[in-house]
């Protein structure tokens, strides 16, 4: 149960760069709306890694917590933000999830 909670509170932070990142393309009230979903992700992130490290050990939820970030907001500049999607980027963002499961399959927990 604490990993699916792990993994959600990663996806928090992909949301509140994803957040982050269209407040920034926008203006006004707009905008607003968009923060105000930053600051969201933000705490509902911040919560659920605080509560998944009560039982996960502390560096390797706190690894896999930016892992899945890194990944995640890499893959949605590629998707959303039109970033570029070389070869190497892509190599690398499978690194990361690789490392993440990796992490995962020799946690004790």
């Amino acid at each position: 149960m604490n990993w699916i909670i792990l993994i959600l509170g990663g996806l928090f932070e992909v949301g509140f760069t994803f957040c982050l990142g269209k407040g920034r393309d926008t203006v006004g009230p707009q905008s607003y709306g968009w923060y105000a979903g930053f600051v969201f992700c933000l705490v509902a992130s911040m919560y659920l890694l605080m509560k998944a490290t009560q039982t996960l050990p502390l560096g390797t939820a706190y690894a896999v917590w930016t892992g899945i970030g890194a990944a995640g907001t890499a893959l949605l500049g590629i998707l959303v933000f039109k970033e570029p999607a070389t070869v190497l980027r892509l190599v690398f963002i499978a690194t990361l999830i690789g490392s993440i499961i990796g992490l995962k399959a020799v946690s004790p927990h």
